[in-house]
């Protein structure tokens, strides 16, 4: 099973995993950092690690909303944290509904594979109603 973190601007990352409840019906299961201007970047970082860090074995992925930004920033660290500890982590960037949908629904025995098709969900979920190409 892999462990799903969002890391993002506030509210988006409370917003994602509230409309995720309501598409699936189900609460998901993910943990959620909404990061506010005002946050402490090394208390933030300190609780997304313990998070990454909190159960051994068990790969994590973090989507965060924008790469470069400050929810990236401590995440990107955290995992680097978290990897030198033997954790397997990888950060995403450019989060959207249909790539945590995808996160949340998609089988997660196979991390590489899995990150694969989060990942390509972002894309198909990008579609121009009013253009037919």
């Amino acid at each position: 099973m892999t462990r799903i973190v969002l890391v993002m601007h506030d509210p988006l990352a409370s917003a994602l995993a509230s409309c995720a409840r309501h598409i699936l019906g189900q609460e998901p299961v993910l943990d959620v950092f909404d990061i506010v201007a005002t946050d402490m970047p090394d208390k933030r970082l300190v609780e997304i690690v313990d998070t990454l860090t909190a159960t051994p074995g068990v790969p994590t992925l973090v989507l965060c909303d924008i790469f470069g930004a400050s929810p990236f920033n401590a995440a990107r660290k955290a995992m680097e944290l978290a990897r030198s500890d033997g954790f397997e982590v990888e950060v995403m960037a450019g989060a959207n509904l249909c790539m945590v949908l995808k996160a949340l629904t998609a089988p997660r025995d196979d991390f590489r594979a899995f990150l694969r098709a989060v990942r390509a969900a972002a894309t198909r979920g990008i579609v121009c109603a009013g253009d037919p190409s």
